[in-house]
Parts: C-alpha cells; sequence; structure tokens
C-alpha cells in the first residue's frame, strides 16, 4: 500500500480513535508527510512498511541540517514516532523502527506566571463603566477561577452552567467533559455580566447559549481574548509575557503553592497524564527557592 493510503489511515484514526483536535491532527500529519516528502526528494522507493531506523537516522539529519528549533525537530520525531505506533497497531509493522531515534534534549522552559497582586492589577485596569468592560471582569474571573484554555471559555454554553452548586461543565481536549469549581467573585461577575449586558445584545443565530459574545451577538474568537489580557496588562505596566494562558498557569500553580492535591489540579486542569500537571511543582520549588534567597539571613541578597 502506497504512503498517501497508510496516511489517510492515520488521519482516520487520529479523529475517530483519539479524537484529537483538528489542529492537533493537522500538525501529526505534517510531521509524516515530513518524511515522505524526504524519500521523494532523495529518490528512495521505500514503503512505510519497510522504513528501517537506518533511514529515520538519515531523515533526522536531514531535519537537524535545516537548522530547526531542538523542539521543532522533537515535534517532528514524536510526530513520526506516532506514526509508527498505528501502524504497529494495524499489524502494517513488527515493531517501530523510530523508538532508537535520540530527541534533542530540551531545557524544561517554566510558563510564565502572574502574582495575585498582578491579577488584580489587571483587574483594576478594567472600565466598569463600559459594558465590554463587565465582560472583560468576567472573562478574567472565570479565566483565574477555573483555570480555563481559552477555547474552553469562548466555547462555554450558559447550559453548563451551575453557579448556585458552585460548578461549570467543561468540554475539554478530545470531547472530555470534566466538572470545575469556580469561586464566588466569577460567579458575582458572571451574573452581573449577564444581568446587565449580555440580556440587551441582539444575540446571533447559534449563539443562544454562548455565556460570552462580542457586541454584535456573536461568539468571541481567540485572538479577541488575546487582546483583552495584552491591553489590561500594559495599562497594569506588567512587563512579563502574559496571554490568556498564563491564568491557566497562574490558577494551578498558586493551588499548588497553596498545598493542593496534585490529583485534584490535575483534574480541573482536564490534563490526560499527570506527568504534565507536575511542571507545576517545579514553579513551587522555584517559588521556595525566591523566597528563601528573600528571606533568610543568610543569603546573598541580605
Amino acid at each position: 500500500m502506497s504512503w498517501n493510503t497508510y496516511i489517510k489511515g492515520y488521519k482516520a484514526y487520529l479523529k475517530l480513535e483519539k479524537a484529537l483536535s483538528q489542529n492537533s491532527i493537522d500538525a501529526y500529519l505534517r510531521d509524516v508527510n515530513l518524511l515522505k516528502t524526504y524519500f521523494e526528494d532523495n529518490d528512495i522507493e521505500v514503503a512505510p512498511a519497510d522504513v528501517k531506523y537506518e533511514h529515520l537516522q538519515k531523515f533526522v539529519l536531514e531535519i537537524f541540517q535545516l537548522g530547526l528549533s531542538d523542539r521543532s525537530q522533537a515535534r517532528i520525531i514524536s510526530g513520526v514516532r506516532g506514526f509508527y505506533n498505528y501502524l504497529l497497531l494495524e499489524d502494517v509493522v513488527e515493531s517501530n523502527p523510530t523508538l532508537l531515534l535520540d530527541s534533542p534534549k530540551l531545557s524544561q522552559k517554566l510558563p510564565e506566571v502572574l502574582s495575585h497582586a498582578e491579577i488584580v492589577e489587571m483587574i483594576n485596569c478594567i472600565d466598569h463603566s463600559k459594558p465590554e468592560g463587565m465582560r472583560n471582569r468576567a472573562i478574567i474571573e472565570t479565566m483565574y477561577s477555573c483555570g480555563l484554555r481559552v477555547t474552553e471559555l469562548i466555547t462555554l454554553p450558559i447550559s453548563h452552567l451551575y453557579l448556585s452548586d458552585g460548578f461549570i461543565k467543561v468540554m475539554g481536549k478530545g470531547s472530555k467533559e470534566r466538572l470545575v469549581p469556580i469561586g464566588s467573585k466569577a460567579i458575582k461577575h458572571i451574573k452581573l455580566y449577564m444581568e446587565q449586558v449580555r440580556c440587551h445584545i441582539n444575540i446571533q443565530k447559534g449563539m443562544d447559549d454562548i455565556l460570552f459574545l462580542n457586541r454584535r451577538g456573536k461568539g468571541l474568537s481567540r485572538v479577541m481574548v488575546f487582546m483583552i489580557v495584552k491591553d489590561l496588562a500594559l495599562k497594569a505596566g506588567i512587563e512579563k509575557k502574559v496571554s490568556p494562558h498564563t491564568f491557566r498557569h497562574s490558577f494551578a500553580t498558586h493551588l499548588v503553592e497553596g498545598g493542593a492535591n496534585l490529583k485534584a489540579v490535575q483534574d480541573m486542569l482536564g490534563h490526560s497524564s499527570i506527568t504534565t500537571t507536575e511542571i507545576y511543582t517545579h514553579l513551587d520549588k522555584t517559588f521556595l527557592k525566591e523566597t528563601l534567597m528573600q528571606y533568610h539571613p543568610m543569603s546573598d541578597r541580605q
């Protein structure tokens, strides 16, 4: 069978069995097509089932020579490895030839985190006299209170709000649902936004159940939320690189710093593996080290 046939099957597998988003599917397919193009450009006639470790070594050398970043190289290798895991499941190959490939060692880049005081400063910069100001306050409070991804925020349905019980239902990656507690401040500002702003908007067709809308009654885009956050950070004089995802990182970090159970944080964030959540224990260690350096009488800063 041809590369195109196997790639088509892989696409169906990622969509139907793995339930990945279209962006993730496109990324995986780009990596596999890069391998396919490498063989074509070098006149190497080999079917996916006949690819050997030696072929892949030369492929990895070529992407290294392209000058791609270590992170990009590691992603491509991971994508090709996923393709061969699929072929292994389908009994196309007897073993995965990518397993012996070495990926570039990546330095762990810890995400940017806002302090509680910085979040308050951003909130204080919101013009609550304007309708969009009341909406933006509800957005910031919800992101920080629940640790939502930006896509989860902009698609949050009103029917998934259980405010009297202090929970919201979130549709996460792979259409996985989770219940997340929501704080009293976020509840208060969601209600104010719905009662004083949203009810006066001419809501467009299909948007009746979407919580956060623009002034024309349509759902917000990811870019719009990004711009809201960037504008508030600028007004607050915050020099950190701030995005909507920063509130998710801050939510998790502040919980871990406060002694929250890591499994509980994993469940609230919707991480499929606790390994992903463990990055916040590293952030916590950084926080503890900085605290020690600042306040210990024998530290260099005294």
